[in-house]
């Protein structure tokens, strides 16, 4: 059991809270520490001084002081001023997510946000009643303004939720449910929109994805190697113990399992190859590197994910703190960095695909024994140099861009927002460009046969088996390559595992 805003988030708790494996609960702690800071601010809000958000208007408005009278409309203003995200609405899981992360976030004390207000976005999570939020339009500054805003518009009886696979008016849900619409006070839709829940939850997402794709990696790559007949020498725990970088030196240990017991790699140790190409022998140099950057981004995510980023933080009944914890910079320019090490796994991954073609070492070209009548597998070659060229077009780093807004008075931006969208477009091309690997070295490796792989590989090799068969004579490949994809994403290959060496 997981309690908001007492304990701490992980990767692996979000997505279990997510996918409903884990009970997330609101205890009388963190009921308590959300009441105490309500008091705060209404006392903040019915005082003379002026601070922002509480009893002022926002953004360059932030010197126009509002009434108690005006607080409300204030509030309601600010989410149905700021709804304004345009493109495809995201996936419903990462509006789950959005609100899990929110949730936790408000439940710390900082925020000023009533308790009933808490407890009815709860009720949106665990009765699945996910926000329709459009894809485009936060900058990752002032938090995730436009997103979060249409989040929050159906506590408001506004906006729209999925119900059914449909879009449906947040109205007709709340009547449904017999709920009436929440009357915002001060603070409360400041303390909602704020914050970098849009960025995190594609950082979540991604996180969770690449995992799974960094130990796809070096299946797909042990299995190129097996049917490559490469040297399983490059992987030696000596040779990287001299230059121990953390991913490295457990991408080099997780291939020396892979062909631990392999009989195919042991007919070819003495031939007289001198060395592989560097996509087969620098697997653990390149694939430790991208593991690095998830590692990177995972530290950082964590910090994140429990932490308070909307503003002000309101620190007694006299002190609110106008900062700037909303900004999405922190993850922005990781996410960039971690899109990058998604591209090159991709980017290598192609190259022993192509290698594999090449008709060596006892391979036919193409992989075909009747190549001329038969193209084999020449075609799906350019399906992974097109997407691995996509993928090193949206290695951008919108980071690096700021364009200012507000009238200038939000004018540096993360645009974290759009690093997050990207990193997981990428990880998204990069199943395919996996599943297409995978189907060739699986055709490989039916030219060494009756060699026999490790156990592991065996097992990866049967599944792939189970949907797609060898190619004996040209086919559409088309339901091959849709079968080999539909694999990776439903992570049907087994990718962990447990070899004592």
């Amino acid at each position: 059991m997981f309690k908001y805003g007492i304990d701490k988030l992980t990767l692996k708790k979000i997505i279990a809270i997510a996918n409903g494996s884990l009970k997330a609960v609101l205890t009388d702690e963190a009921k308590n520490k959300v009441t105490a800071c309500r008091k705060k601010v209404e006392t903040i809000a019915n005082g003379k001084k002026a601070v922002y958000g509480i009893n002022t208007g926002f953004g360059p408005l932030c010197d126009v002081q509002i009434t108690p009278k005006e607080t409300s409309k204030l509030q309601k203003n600010l989410l149905i001023t700021h709804a304004v995200g345009v493109g495809n609405p995201i996936d419903k899981q990462l509006s789950k997510i959005m609100m899990i992360l929110k949730v936790h976030a408000l439940c710390q004390g900082f925020s000023g946000i009533r308790l009933k207000v808490i407890e009815r976005i709860l009720f949106f999570i665990e009765h699945d009643l996910l926000p329709v939020v459009p894809e485009q339009g936060s900058v990752g500054a002032s938090g995730d303004l436009a997103p979060l805003s249409h989040l929050f518009l159906p506590l408001l009886g506004e906006g729209e939720f999925w119900f059914e696979g449909k879009i449906v008016s947040a109205s007709k849900m709340l009547k449904k449910y017999n709920l009436n619409p929440i009357t915002l006070q001060a603070k409360e839709g400041l303390a909602l929109i704020n914050g970098t829940q849009f960025i995190l939850a594609h950082t979540v997402i991604g996180l969770d994805k690449m995992n799974y794709l960094l130990n796809l990696a070096d299946v797909s790559g042990a299995m190129s190697i097996e049917g490559y007949q490469g040297s399983e020498s490059p992987f030696k725990k000596e040779l990287h113990q001299i230059r121990a970088y953390k991913g490295t030196v457990k991408v080099a240990k997780r291939m020396r399992m892979l062909f631990n017991g392999s009989q195919n790699i042991k007919t070819h140790t003495n031939c007289d190859r001198v060395q592989d190409p560097y996509s087969m022998r620098c697997i653990p140099q390149v694939h430790g590197a991208s593991r690095n950057a998830y590692y990177h981004l995972k530290k950082l995510a964590t910090i994140e994910m429990n932490s308070v980023t909307d503003n002000p933080i309101v620190l007694s009944d006299t002190v609110a703190i106008s900062g700037g914890n909303f900004h999405g910079q922190p993850l922005a320019m990781a996410l960039d960095y971690a899109a990058l090490a998604a591209a090159e796994l991709g980017n290598i991954a192609d190259r022993r695909a192509y290698l594999l073609l090449e008709g060596k070492y006892g391979l036919p070209r193409l992989l075909t024994d009747k190549g001329g009548l038969n193209s084999g597998f020449m075609i799906p070659q350019y399906t992974t140099a097109a997407l691995v060229t996509e993928n090193k077009s949206l290695c951008f780093p919108p980071s690096a861009d700021s364009i200012p807004t507000s009238l200038g008075q939000e004018d540096h931006v993360s645009m974290g927002s759009i690093s997050g969208r990207k990193f997981n477009q990428i990880l998204g091309n990069l199943e395919k460009i996996f599943a297409i690997e995978l189907m060739y070295a699986a055709q490989a490796i039916e030219f060494r046969r009756p060699n026999t792989l490790s156990d592991i590989l065996e097992t990866n090799f049967k599944i792939i088996r189970k949907k797609v068969a060898k190619l004996e004579e040209d086919r559409i490949l088309k339901d091959d390559i849709n079968a080999m994809i539909a694999m990776v994403s439903e992570r049907t290959f087994k990718v962990k595992f447990s070899v004592k060496m």
